[in-house]
């Protein structure tokens, strides 16, 4: 039992209690991640974006060209309209491969929250702001692709190959692409490379390997590939103005919803002379 003199004593001079300090935990500027992390990420994804489509269809290829050379392969991975639908479909399943690593490595295992670390903050974006960007970005694309037509690439095959694969195309476009590839881009990579090299060198890795990776879909077609780099630097410059991934998020998936509707729509837009496709109705990512 407790002697009275001592609690007493104790009353009189009570121990110091340490003043509450906040813990500050990671933000989009401040990420727990670093380089070699962000970097890991990225090269995954493409390695996903690759391979996943090929698993998914080789068992289809090997039923039916079994007597058929190499070349003859790819050329009918091209164009038959049942091996473009695998190689679609496939990048779902891919982009989920790629958000579950991001997330493992941007919540350190659970340890944080995904989506405030990245930033999920208007940025001082109002919604307004995204529609004049969105007007004058597609102003920019529709003069571009009047003076340089859109040239024959690997998209245009695909969305020649059915109407389903055009539908499936604006899905994957609209719902998937805008929130992987800005997580992975503007948000881990510029991130870490923000924290440690500092903004101009973050700008230029996210903005130039965002482009570089979808050269290959829309090569040779030059005016699509610009417009692909500028929309590029548009997105970083709003990451960085911003601070926070949300708002590139937002104009990735209002640019690209209003391309699907309009990729969708198209046949109903044609003239009667039957007018071919621009680099503004197939800018897809």
């Amino acid at each position: 039992m407790e002697n009275p003199s001592q609690t007493d004593f104790y009353s009189q001079f009570p121990l110091p209690v340490e003043p509450d300090v906040p813990v500050v935990g990671p933000t989009p500027n401040d990420p727990p991640w670093g380089i070699p992390s962000a970097v890991g990420v990225w090269f995954a994804s493409v390695l996903f974006i690759v391979f996943v489509p090929v698993i998914f269809l080789l068992p289809y290829l090997a039923s039916r060209t079994m007597e058929m050379g190499s070349e003859e392969m790819v050329e009918f991975a091209k164009n038959d309209p049942t091996a473009i639908f695998l190689q679609i479909i496939a990048v779902i399943p891919a982009h989920i491969l790629t958000i579950l690593l991001a997330w493992l490595v941007v919540t350190s295992g659970r340890k944080y929250r995904f989506r405030e670390t990245l930033g999920w903050r208007r940025g001082g974006l109002a919604w307004w702001h995204y529609g004049v960007i969105l007007a004058s970005f597609l102003l920019v694309a529709a003069v571009v692709s009047n003076y340089f037509p859109e040239q024959e690439n690997d998209l245009i095959r695909m969305l020649h190959s059915s109407r389903f694969a055009v539908y499936l195309v604006a899905l994957v476009a609209t719902f998937t692409a805008p929130l992987v590839e800005e997580v992975v881009y503007r948000g881990m990579l510029y991130s870490a490379f923000q924290r440690t090299l500092g903004v101009p060198a973050a700008f230029v890795v996210a903005t130039l390997l965002f482009s570089i990776v979808h050269v290959p879909q829309y090569y040779p077609s030059y005016s699509t590939i610009f417009l692909l780099c500028l929309l590029s630097v548009v997105l970083t410059s709003i990451r960085v103005w911003s601070g926070n991934l949300l708002p590139c998020i937002i104009l990735h998936t209002l640019f690209n919803g209003l391309q699907s509707i309009i990729l969708i729509l198209e046949p109903y837009l044609k003239s009667g002379e039957g007018q071919g496709e621009t680099a503004f109705f197939h800018f897809l990512k």
